[in-house]
This record gives C-alpha cells, structure tokens and sequence, in this order.
C-alpha cells in the first residue's frame, strides 16, 4: 500500500494515457457492432478521463489561490461523477453483448434498474455539492469525508452487485473468456470499495475500474478476432466443399456426354452439334479457360468426321 500511496499519481497518468490510446483503437475497429463500439469508445475515455481528474484533485489539494479553490472543487465532483459514467457505459456494453450473443429476447430489467440508479447517482451528487452530503472542503481548501460519505458509494455498489448478478445467471450464454471478464470487472471494484474505507488517501476504486476498462478491450477484441477466425475457417471449408461439388458435377455431366456421342443415332450430326453447343456451355459454367471450352466445343463437332 505505501508503493501505491507514493506512486499512484504516476500510475494514474500512465493507465490514463493507456485508455486514451485504446478509445482511439475502439473507434477504428471494425470486429465489434455499431452500439457496442460505441459503448467500449465512451468506456475507455471516461477511465481515462476519470484518473486525469483524480490525479488533479491530489495534486491541488491544499492550494488555496483560486486556481486551486476550483480545480479542488470541479475534479472531485468529476471523479464522482466519472465513475458512475463509468458503470453507466459499462451497463450499456452488458445490454448489447446479453441481447446479440447471449440471444435475450429483451433486456434485463435489473440491468434497466442499473441505468435508473446511475441516473439518481448522479442527482444525489449533484445535491451533494450544495449541502456537504458526501464531502466538504476545510479552512486549507482540503477534502474531508463527511459523515454521509458512505451513500456515495451506495449507488455505485448495488448497481455492480445487480450487473454481477446478471452476469452469472446468464454465464452460459456468452464466450467463457468474456465471461470471466466479465465478474471480474464487477467484483474487484466492490472489493475495492471495501478496502478503500479503511485506507483513506487511496483512488483503489477508481484505479481497479479504470484496470477492468483496459482488460475489457483486451480480452473484447481477443474474443472477437477468435468469432472473425472461426468464421473464416468455416467460409474456407464451404467454398472448398463446393469445388468438390461443382468437379464432381462436371466429371458426371462429362461422362453423360461421352456416351451420348458414342450411342448417336440416325440423327447424329444434329445430334453432335447440339452436345459441342452444350459441352461448351457446361464447360464455360464450370470456370474452364478459354482454351479448354474451344476444345470442348470443337470435340463435339470432329466426332461425325
């Protein structure tokens, strides 16, 4: 803890520059849907953006110019705020990966209820800053819990213990990879949240959700270039079963052929211009060259001579 506590301000820079690189790299990609892009993009740069106004709010803490009355103010309203954005876009990514590959007819109510909570979250915060409900600001322009701090972390809490609760009942149904992601992107923030209380000084929350943002994109496009490999290979298999289709047709229709020449009646030379006309076309739908089709063709035609 006293590695973090002299070094987390570098760290929070250095996760942050991280999410700012990967919600470029979400934006590019092309592997996920239109909404769940979307939601991976704004989840990555709020992570980002969440740790760059934590790292303000450390380093203007006790400084009391004007600068410093209003960076102290408006960063530790953002961290607040910025976390429950987070669980927010997080919510949004569960509702497209449960509705498209876990294959749920509609979304999950609780997983609803989540995004009602963050919404009241955030108007509590709001009221907050008028009344001193989670924190207050001393005489040296610094931040004091106030007796009431623990409602902030109410919001956030249930809407993780109700997002874990999806997430195992419907486990089955999404890639085990994701899965397992998936719970641990919701559990080690409650734990946390747990150790935080009693280690004041400390973002662990804010570091461990913008940590789970990272591996999330992570272990996303893993998955997703696995589904893009697994559909190239079945493509391959298909296009080579139909070849062997389509030369085994050929190989039929040939044979037909060849004994329809051998076994010409009184009609035969009607007969072979009708067969070279056919042959050549079957030859042509076959994907012959060129060469191979005149061979045909004229085949047909040199057998009355």
């Amino acid at each position: 803890m006293e590695f973090l506590r002299l070094h987390q301000q570098n760290i929070m820079l250095f996760l942050s520059g991280i999410c700012f690189v990967l919600a470029i790299l979400s934006f590019l990609t092309n592997t996920l849907n239109k909404r769940r892009r979307r939601a991976l993009v704004i989840l990555e740069f709020v992570a980002s953006l969440l740790l760059i106004m934590d790292r303000f709010a450390y380093q203007y803490r006790g400084n009391v110019s004007t600068l410093g009355y209003w960076m102290v103010r408006i960063s530790n309203f953002a961290v607040f705020f910025l976390s429950i954005a987070i669980i927010f876009h997080f919510n949004s990514f569960l509702i497209d990966l449960m509705i498209n590959e876990g294959q749920l007819k509609k979304v999950p109510r609780r997983l609803r209820a989540v995004q009602i909570l963050c919404v009241a979250g955030i108007l509590m915060l709001i009221i907050s800053q008028f009344t001193g409900l989670y924190y207050t600001f001393d005489e040296y322009n610094r931040y004091q819990r106030s007796p009431y701090y623990l409602l902030s972390y109410l919001f956030t809490l249930v809407c993780l213990l109700i997002q874990l609760d999806v997430i195992f009942e419907n486990a089955h149904r999404i890639s085990k990879t994701i899965a397992i992601l998936l719970i641990t992107f919701t559990l080690f923030p409650l734990l946390a949240a747990i150790l935080q209380l009693f280690c004041y000084g400390l973002s662990l929350i804010n570091i461990t959700l913008v940590g789970e943002t990272i591996l999330l994109f992570m272990f996303v496009l893993t998955d997703m270039n696995k589904t893009v490999d697994k559909a190239n290979n079945l493509k391959i298999e298909f296009l080579k079963e139909e070849q062997k289709t389509t030369q085994i047709m050929f190989e039929q229709t040939a044979t037909a052929l060849a004994n329809a020449i051998d076994a010409k009646d009184e009609y035969t030379h009607g007969h072979s211009m009708r067969v070279a006309e056919y042959s050549h076309k079957i030859a042509v739908l076959a994907d012959k060259d060129e060469k191979f089709c005149r061979d045909v063709y004229f085949a047909g035609l040199l057998h009355d001579v």
